[in-house]
């Protein structure tokens, strides 16, 4: 990073303050305002950090206008087409694509981890049948570090490999768990013949009858929407885990608070959203009436899965998932689902509306990740569930990179204060 160029900022009543500008890799150029407040006695303000840089990081760049996501420099089309789900999670976790050797090796330490402890099976008994799978997975991943807690000297990377990997392993069956039990079926073990996420989908979808097949095409669908999701630069989530393991958290409480910031219908809830949109639409029929609704300023009604808020272009992301999706729909058959078929019209229809295309409101990842989840078997319930089961290896590459960083502190954004001015205490007679 250069740090040659100076913003000059001009404050009345003081001298000119001199602060550097650093220059990243890609993207805009930062003003370091660390020093402002020593200089000046003023801090910043920004609501939702829309302008401010909270880290330096290595691990993922979106570029909004061009519609371009890199994972460590490798654009994710390019990655969602050549790699495995775990290829792209050693990437995230050790900044380059394993070689033949690597890749056995980390595939088999992860099959190593991902039985749970039996008590810990047990503690999902203790939730309501009918409470949200998130509501559970927040409190088992939080009580991991109860299970496992010999390997917590986090400034040592043997002890962070070994978080990591636990994690990243044992989040499949902590998911299908949390699945089997909102069902009322038994669990099913993981089974080290299977792929990472062939082993999910038997853990899912299994039972103790009779042997379950997984089919490579929804294999390979589910794979592909894991590897879209794993990381997405310093989003809400990611930033919750940050600002957690800021404070020396251990991983396991930390990527619970992301699960935590993941459940809000504002992050992780948009493909979830989209299927409860086209269950209300209804009918090819009503389409015309929806989008007028989506046209006009006086109504709140928005249409979901289109647009997105960090691209100005169309998602890197979707293009892949609407080939998947359709790979998806002609594999079980449901080219001719009610839903299904409703959904490919409206995605038409918004592609050819001068409307639509103007605003550049074109659909995102969302639209047809929660299109290809149902397909599959997965209800919406678990839509943000499975989100987080990929996103996890973004937050602890996330987590990792802050704390190896020599520059890391513990997290402590100032305020606006707008309360009351200071006073005095009066006697009750007198309040």
């Amino acid at each position: 990073m250069s740090t040659e160029r100076k913003a000059v900022l001009i404050i009345d009543g003081h001298d000119p303050i001199e602060l550097p500008i650093l220059s990243p890799v890609h993207g805009n150029d930062c003003i370091d305002i660390r020093t402002l407040a020593a200089k000046s006695g003023l801090f910043t303000y920004d609501p939702g950090f829309l302008s401010t840089a909270s880290c330096r990081s290595h691990i993922t760049f979106i570029d909004g206008d061009k519609g371009e996501l890199l994972y460590r420099g490798y654009p994710i089309e390019q990655l969602a087409e050549k790699c495995s789900f775990l290829e792209v999670a050693y990437l995230l976790k050790h900044g380059e694509l394993p070689n033949a050797t690597e890749k056995s090796e980390f595939e088999g330490i992860v099959k190593k981890h991902t039985m749970v402890n039996e008590q810990m099976a047990k503690f999902y008994q203790g939730f309501r049948r009918d409470a949200h799978p998130m509501a559970v997975m927040v409190g088992v991943v939080g009580a991991l570090s109860a299970f496992y807690h010999e390997a917590e000297d986090f400034s040592d990377a043997a002890h962070r490999n070994v978080s990591f990997n636990r994690i990243v392993a044992k989040l499949p069956t902590i998911v299908a768990l949390a699945y089997k039990y909102s069902m009322g079926e038994p669990f099913m073990y993981p089974r080290n013949d299977l792929d990472y996420t062939a082993n999910f989908m038997h853990m899912m979808f299994g039972n103790p009858c009779e042997k379950y097949v997984p089919n490579p095409v929804l294999v390979h669908a589910l794979d592909t929407i894991f590897t879209l999701h794993a990381d997405h630069e310093q989003n809400a989530s990611t930033s919750t885990v940050r600002l957690a393991g800021s404070s020396g958290a251990n991983p396991y409480a930390c990527v619970s608070a992301g699960i935590g910031c993941l459940w809000g219908p504002a992050h992780g809830g948009a493909n979830e959203a989209v299927l409860k949109m086209l269950e209300e639409i209804g009918d090819v029929s009503r389409i015309p009436e929806f989008i007028a609704r989506a046209k006009d300023k006086n109504d709140n009604f928005k249409l979901m899965g289109f647009g997105h808020r960090v691209y100005k272009n169309f998602d890197p992301r979707a293009r892949l998932m609407r080939k998947i999706c359709a790979d998806v729909l002609k594999e079980q058959g449901l080219a001719n689902d009610r839903l299904f078929k409703l959904a490919m019209e409206l995605e038409k229809i918004a592609l050819e509306d001068h409307y639509f295309i103007d605003k550049k409101l074109y659909p995102n990842v969302d639209f047809y990740s929660g299109i290809v989840q149902k397909a599959i078997g997965i209800p919406t319930s678990m839509f943000t569930c499975i989100f987080a089961l990929a996103r996890t290896v973004g937050w602890m590459a996330q987590w990792e990179e802050m704390i190896a960083d020599p520059e890391y502190k513990i997290g402590r954004p100032r305020q606006l204060y707008t309360g009351t001015p200071v006073r005095d205490v009066q006697p009750i007679e007198k309040r």
